[in-house]
Formats: C-alpha cells, structure tokens, sequence
C-alpha cells in the first residue's frame, strides 16, 4: 500500500490518495480496512475509490458523489487493471463545487505519477 498525505490542501479540506494492487471487490474491501486502521484515515469524512478488474469496474463514492467515476475515468484512460486508487477528503467546512472534481483528478494524477 502506497500513501500519499497532505497533497491538496483547499478552504480547509484536505486530500490523500493511496493504492495498491487489487484484483476484487472482497480485495478492495480489505484494502479499506487496512487503509483505515490508520484512525486519521477512519475519521476522514470520504474514502473514495475506483478498482478496474479483469470482469468489471468497480467504485465507490463514500458520500463525495461522482468522485468513484472520475477515479475509474482515470484509471481506464491509463490501462491501470488491477489497482485500486482511493481519494480521501477531509471536509474543512466549505463546499469546493465542482473545484472538488478537479482535485480527485489531481490526486490520482499525482499517484499515477509517484508510480513511475
């Protein structure tokens, strides 16, 4: 598992995104847990993913509607099978609008970048 923290930072919100190799939903669910034993990660208002497998693709909005789509949009304009990417947002107390859409892309970019 590969974290990265404190990457966004806007009105008060904050952003993280991590990944590793995944191959299901029941993998994807185990990531979760293990992501968040880490109570900072627990207490994040989203943990948003997306997982592109071998049979179909798979997200997870956590409540931040639409981010999972922009996760797999990402991930199948890279080819990136088997890996699950998770975006997750500690809401600072103002609403970003759509500039939150932007900053989901931002987070998977930056991870897809530290990968190489």
């Amino acid at each position: 598992m590969r974290t990265l923290e404190n990457i966004i930072s806007d009105r008060g919100s904050k952003y993280a995104v991590s990944g590793g190799p995944c191959a299901s939903e029941e993998e994807a669910k185990a990531f979760l847990k293990e992501l968040k034993r880490n109570k900072k990660f627990a207490k994040a208002t989203h943990n948003t993913w997306g997982l592109l497998t071998e049979d179909a693709p798979i997200k997870n909005d956590d409540g931040e509607s639409g981010a999972g789509m922009v996760i797999l949009r990402m991930l199948e304009r890279e080819g990136l099978k088997g890996h699950i990417i998770v975006v997750t947002r500690w809401y600072g107390g103002k609403h970003l609008g759509g500039d939150r859409f932007r900053h989901v892309q931002d987070a998977v970019r930056t991870y897809i970048e530290s990968m190489e």
